[in-house]
């Protein structure tokens, strides 16, 4: 089972960051992991009369860090009897320096709330998808209206097989995380766990309908039924592999709950949320590694901006992140 040993949890004090703050003190002490909780302040950039680097600018970030930091220590304080906690103030532009935190110190989760969106219907916004895009490790925007514990949780797969062998080895790499994250979760939360995949048959309207191509109609559901039966094979095959890693036992005890659902995956996965109500989407956002810049798919950003959930976005082992420790 997977287990977290590094969590980065990212706050605002001016906003409401209890639920994350307890969500990340329960999942470290879950996971006996080490927590950092941190905040990023603007950066003071020069204007008229004020330099950049002289004095007055130099001064007001300092009394700017300062605060986030006395906000911070009193934000966390009542938690430090229940784990150890560090803290850092970054300087910059958030999403920037939270993952060049990742990269100097090997967290392996970033836990924070989605930014606050008064004019948008979007649940995510720009520094939230970069984050989503960028960040190695996995990222875990949980919805400011969360409950406290998830009652279900899916875990997005895909199944395809129709790519090279080196993306394929990638593709069932990354099934493999999302299905031990989304069952640790479960387990921690007693949540239903669904597995859900997208499949669709290519050329199946033309096959029914094209003057130049139509076939008869019962030869297109045969062939419909048999790529159906092609993809709940390989939903089958993750599930037996999936005994190896998250066990028996607790595959037992969760009773996954299995969904194989016809049509395209940018409108049938954010369609499946709704369908059962969950809370969490634990899901992949890139499909190629070792690629510095293959940040995230177009399927991937059109899930995210339809659904209305906490999202736990995994990126596949190798992932190059395109951020580097310098500007």
């Amino acid at each position: 089972m997977k287990r977290f040993k590094d969590i980065l949890c990212v706050v605002e004090p001016e906003r409401t960051s209890k639920l994350v703050l307890e969500r990340a003190v329960s999942l470290a002490e879950h996971n006996q992991a080490n927590l950092t909780v941190t905040v990023v302040a603007p950066s003071v950039t020069a204007g008229i009369g004020m330099p950049k680097g002289g004095p007055i600018s130099t001064d007001l970030q300092t009394a700017i860090v300062d605060t986030r930091k006395q906000e911070l220590e009193t934000l966390i304080e009542p938690y430090r009897k229940q784990i150890r906690i560090e803290t850092k103030v970054l300087v910059g532009i958030p999403f920037l320096e939270v993952i060049r935190k990742v990269l100097r110190h090997g967290h392996d989760l970033v836990i924070k709330m989605p930014e606050h969106q008064d004019w948008l219907d979007r649940l995510f916004g720009s520094d939230d998808m970069n984050l989503l895009r960028k960040c190695p490790c996995p990222v875990w925007l949980i919805k400011p209206q969360a409950p406290k514990t998830y009652r279900r949780i899916l875990a997005a797969v895909d199944l395809d097989d129709d790519y090279p062998p080196d993306d394929m080895e990638t593709r069932r790499g990354l099934n493999r995380q999302i299905l031990e994250m989304a069952s640790s979760l479960a387990l921690a939360e007693s949540a239903d766990l669904h597995i859900g995949h997208a499949w669709d048959v290519v050329g199946e309207s033309a096959m029914l309908h094209s003057g130049f191509m139509r076939r008869p109609e019962e030869e297109v559901i045969a062939y419909v039924n048999q790529v159906r039966q092609h993809h709940a094979n390989n939903l089958d095959a993750l599930m037996k592999e999936a005994v190896d890693y998250i066990g028996q036992d607790a595959l037992n005890y969760l009773t996954p709950k299995t969904h194989l659902v016809k049509g395209l995956v940018h409108t049938e996965i954010p369609a499946l949320v709704k369908q059962i109500d969950a809370e969490l989407l634990v899901m992949g956002t890139v499909a190629r590694t070792g690629i510095p810049g293959f940040v995230m798919g177009n399927t991937a950003e059109t899930i995210l901006n339809q659904i209305d959930c906490s999202v736990l976005a995994i990126k596949p082992p190798g992932f190059v992140t395109p951020v580097t420790l310098e500007d």
